[in-house]
């Protein structure tokens, strides 16, 4: 596909937020180098993101909070009451050197994904996702909200609905902070049930805009194809967006620490495949994630199926060994087919009556509206 681009950049290479932190690992830079080591990413189909300026994260942040944040990067530490009023230098918002850095470029990247498909076309932007943002506050180690922004650039370009689709294991709760009670954008988000922030219940609508299906542990294949035929894929029709936005954390799968939810990487594609037709314009973007070598996988995954690659059965020697050098601070060992290949097993499964109960309440719903 010529219309497909990938936006990247260096300051994720080598960023961390703490050496015991979820994310102490490459993500965005093992997807480009895995992307690269198979032939998928030349200069043509990649772009630099810029670095978002404080006026364009104004449009949702309040100026005090990103004073605050840019403010805890320079100095490298918070006082109590900035902690305490931003949620900055936190267990899970910690202080690191490119604190407000790195997400103002993936609100960049996010930006420049914007601008790209203004006449069509689909970009990945891999370091977005940040989808806990909160206004006044960082959250679930998200400084700044990326899909907000985005969307909300979009809406300003003149796309009168967007369609935000969350297949991250965790709430979009900034998200539905920032379109509670739009006309313009209908947000879906199926999520781990019980699972931090512990918002995003069945019965919960965000105004009107938001459709929200908890799932239960060990959700599995077949029963994300039952929900993306029956649910997702019809509320986004019925909605004729100008644009979708898909948020594609890869926290919902198996070998993630941090859900106990049972996907393999076929369900992203999957999603992917099926919401691609259904608006000219289509921005995909990481999100959660906290196994290296799974979240490498996936994302390289998704890029394939956005640029029209084929996945080889098994990779070869060169890529490989990129998914060799990734390490971890929990020192587990990846089994060989986290290495050796690309694509998950598929991991189906019986469809539970709870999924079924919840995906009816949303079809009610749509039906009505």
């Amino acid at each position: 596909m010529q219309d497909a681009l990938f936006i990247g950049s260096q300051i994720y290479r080598g960023s961390r937020y703490g050496a015991k932190h979820p994310l102490s690992i490459e993500r965005v830079p093992a997807v480009i180098d895995l992307c690269r080591a198979l032939g998928w990413l030349p200069g043509a189909r990649y772009r630099t993101s810029p670095r978002a300026k404080p006026a364009a994260l104004h449009g949702f942040h309040s100026e005090r909070y990103i004073t605050a944040l840019m403010e805890a990067e320079a100095r490298q530490k918070v006082s109590e009451e900035t902690r305490s009023a931003h949620g900055l230098g936190t267990l899970s918002n910690p202080v690191f050197p490119e604190m407000y850095r790195r997400p103002a470029t993936a609100v960049g990247g996010g930006l420049l994904a914007a601008e790209l498909v203004a006449r069509g076309g689909v970009v990945f932007n891999p370091g977005g996702g940040t989808h806990h943002g909160l206004p006044d506050q960082a959250a679930g180690f998200c400084y700044l909200n990326e899909p907000v922004i985005t969307i909300r650039r979009l809406l300003e370009m003149g796309i009168e609905r967007v369609a935000y689709v969350d297949i991250d294991a965790h709430h979009c709760d900034g998200v539905a902070v920032g379109f509670h009670g739009s006309q313009q954008v209908r947000m879906i988000s199926v999520h781990e049930d019980n699972r931090w922030p512990f918002t995003g219940a069945l019965q919960d609508d965000a105004g009107g805009a938001g459709f929200n299906l908890p799932v239960p542990r060990g959700f599995n294949d077949d029963e994300f194809a039952f929900v993306l035929n029956e649910m997702i894929v019809p509320t986004v029709a019925q909605f004729k967006p100008g644009a979708v936005f898909l948020q594609c954390g890869a926290d919902a799968l198996l070998e993630d620490p941090l859900s106990r939810l049972a996907l393999s990487n076929h369900s992203h594609r999957l999603a992917l495949r099926a919401l691609r037709p259904l608006s000219p314009r289509l921005i995909v973007s990481g999100g959660g994630g906290y196994n290296p070598w799974s979240v490498a996988r996936c994302w390289a995954g998704l890029w394939a199926e956005i640029s029209g690659q084929s996945i080889p059965q098994r990779l070869p020697a060169h890529a490989q060994q990129i998914l060799q050098g990734l390490t971890w601070h929990r020192k587990a060992e990846p089994g060989p087919d986290l290495i050796a290949q690309l694509s998950d097993p598929y991991r189906g499964g019986e469809i539970r009556s709870e999924i079924r109960a919840g995906v009816a309440v949303l079809q009610g719903r749509l039906q009505a509206s």
